[in-house]
């Protein structure tokens, strides 16, 4: 094989992926639709609670929740403290409980009946851990949750949100998308009838907050984000947050991916930046 030959066969594969990020890329920033306002008035979220605030995703969920004016108290349920779970503590918003047990949640029963609505982010990576354990984190821990909680809250609506992954099925030969499936089938089902409903949120690569990053996560990041693979983790806290604001534009079993939760994440900036001085 001549070397121009060769060259041409090297570079052809890299041509065609840059000429399909830059279209997807193009396509991404000329897609002008968003999110309409939130017409009447908003849906009560003045106490919730976090679970997994001390991971990635966690991290930014507590740090959008400790910069909104409309939640005055924030139950952190972790195994650990943080500086940021520590900064909100210390403003007198947080509410820290340490708890170890994810299976029984007797011990918290006061704290998680004040709830509004309930931001879950425990997860765990499924390199390196069997699929039993995997499925305990990812599926028993929260159905033992929400069993309990429902069975003290006295409260007419309550929300329930949820962070599964993107590219998941049934029927995946990956254990990690098929367990994450189960999980918000279960979560779904459990819901079903009741005053709980679950929002399930498929975001891709998570960005984490810029105080976290390193710099191999920025770089992950900005390749990913022009082509809406990528979303930092308050964004989705703030998603989260205008989900749970909206109250019955949402049911029971709605799912957002990567781009809802940005445009959610956006809808949620637009309005709160309008109520400031």
């Amino acid at each position: 094989m001549t070397l121009p030959r060769l060259r041409t066969v090297l570079l052809t594969p890299l041509v065609l992926f840059a000429v399909m990020y830059v279209a997807l890329a193009v396509k991404h920033a000329m897609d002008g639709s968003a999110i309409a306002g939130i017409d009447g008035p908003l849906a009560n979220y003045e106490t919730i609670a976090i679970f997994g605030a001390s991971g990635t995703a966690g991290d930014g969920i507590l740090k959008a929740a400790l910069a909104d004016s409309d939640i005055s108290k924030i139950h952190v349920i972790t195994r650990r403290a943080t500086p940021r779970i520590e900064e909100g503590v210390a403003s007198g918003k947080v509410q820290m409980t340490t708890h170890m047990d994810y299976l029984d949640y007797s011990a918290i029963r006061e704290q998680v009946a004040e709830a509004d609505a309930v931001y879950w982010a425990i997860g765990t990576s499924s390199v390196g851990v069997d699929e039993k354990t995997y499925g305990m984190i990812h599926v028993d821990f929260p159905i033992r949750f929400v069993a309990e909680w429902t069975s003290i809250s006295d409260k007419p609506d309550i929300t329930f949100h949820y962070i599964s992954s993107s590219d998941i099925s049934a029927d995946s030969r990956m254990m990690w998308a098929r367990e994450k499936v189960r999980a918000e089938t279960s979560l779904f089902e459990f819901a079903s009838g009741n005053d709980l409903r679950v929002i399930a949120y498929r975001p891709d690569y998570i960005g984490p907050t810029a105080e976290e990053a390193h710099l191999g996560q920025n770089l992950l990041y900005w390749f990913f984000a022009p082509v809406n693979s990528a979303v930092r983790a308050k964004q989705i806290g703030q998603a989260m947050i205008e989900v749970t604001a909206r109250g019955s534009q949402f049911k029971n079993g709605d799912i957002l991916t990567t781009g809802k939760i940005i445009r959610y994440s956006d809808a949620y900036e637009r309005r709160t930046s309008a109520l400031q001085p």
